[in-house]
């Protein structure tokens, strides 16, 4: 099983990037000279208007309130919490994200408590083996960013930090997922803090995602298929009919946080809401994609096999991942703290008889 997962994991985070790294720069240009405001040259995240939706004085408003908040952190944390997530649900303000992002992972803390590590570990050589892995993924991760186009300096920055984390935690070491994440986090801060925010994001947000075997994907992945059973019947019905594994389209989605499916704004909001309120939101994005793409009796006739629910799946229709309608979606389901608690439980205890069982039988024939 560990061995399939791999494959699988290995398959979706080599696929389209590869493919679109090389289409690139086989033509031997890019779609545009001039980046969007997020730095894309080209490419599917490429956005040349400017989206206003929000009032200039309405942006203003929200950065002073969210400028106050940063210069007391401490005390709106632990006195006002359910004030920072309505903030972060409306939306960080582009002029403070990086601060906030700092604070709400608890990256500014990891880097105040160590103000020299980064520098030391990228001074190191590392282990070799991950070192050689690092450095065949750089030019996969957002190859039309005018950060990590073709020898551009983010390539060798993403290479410290992935260098730098493997040599932290040496027991986790490199994991394909991390590459677009940290490059995704280089993309708002410096190496430094981008450093500190994947640290923060591994080993408390994701825990035991990136290790061997990925057993704690495969039981999220269980929890998430458990809790669309919840929010969307048909949706669940038709994956139960089809007998596909939620690992089949979860893998990315959960890896990589989103960074490899959302359109770009509506990634943003959901990292702003993800590094305040944990991994359910992770889930939450996942069943409102679910439920958008496979919740009528309409949508899942037009997927009569797995081909074309893992299509479905792996592009999903504009309208779903659209920034405002996503978020309203997130926020419109149905699902408390209680039902993702005793969800993942239930989880816990039907893996735990399943090894007994195994266990069991293994000792029966031996």
């Amino acid at each position: 099983m560990a061995e399939s997962v791999a494959q699988v994991v290995e398959e979706e985070l080599n696929g389209e990037t590869e493919s679109e790294a090389s289409s690139i720069y086989q033509c031997g240009s890019v779609i545009s000279t001039v980046p969007d405001r997020h730095g894309f040259l080209g490419g599917s995240q490429y956005s040349p208007e400017r989206k206003v939706t929000i009032p200039p004085d309405v942006i203003l408003r929200r950065e002073r309130k969210w400028i106050r908040m940063l210069n007391n952190w401490s005390l709106f944390m632990t006195t006002n919490y359910r004030k920072v997530r309505e903030r972060c649900r409306k939306g960080i303000p582009p002029s403070v994200r990086l601060r906030a992002w700092l604070n709400l992972c608890g990256g500014q803390l990891l880097m105040n408590e160590n103000p020299n590590l980064y520098q030391e570990l990228i001074k190191r050589p590392g282990d070799p083996k991950y070192i050689e892995d690092i450095k065949k993924d750089l030019h996969r991760q957002f190859p039309h960013h005018e950060m990590f186009v073709e020898n551009a300096p983010g390539q060798q920055e993403l290479f410290q930090v992935l260098k730098a984390y493997s040599i932290l935690n040496a027991k986790v070491g490199y994991c394909q997922a991390q590459a677009p994440i940290a490059a995704f986090l280089l993309m708002h801060m410096p190496a430094v803090q981008a450093f500190w925010c994947l640290v923060a994001i591994c080993d408390k947000y994701l825990v035991g995602y990136y290790s061997q075997g990925m057993e704690t994907l495969i039981r999220d992945g269980d929890i998430l298929f458990a809790l669309l059973k919840r929010v969307s019947p048909v949706a669940y019905k038709h994956l139960k009919k089809q007998k596909m594994e939620p690992i089949l389209y979860m893998t990315e989605w959960f890896l990589c946080v989103y960074t490899r499916t959302l359109p770009w704004e509506s990634i943003l909001r959901v990292w702003d809401m993800f590094l305040c309120e944990g991994v359910k939101i992770i889930f939450k994005v996942g069943l409102v994609l679910l439920k958008g793409c496979l919740g009528r009796t309409s949508l899942t006739k037009q997927c009569p096999t797995t081909y074309e629910t893992l299509q479905v799946l792996r592009n999903p229709p504009q309208h779903i991942v659209e920034e405002e309608a996503l978020v309203y979606q997130i926020q419109r389901l149905n699902l408390s703290e209680e039902d993702f608690e005793y969800e993942h439980q239930r989880q816990i205890l039907k893996r735990k008889n399943k090894d007994q069982a195994s266990l069991s039988t293994a000792n029966g024939n031996g």
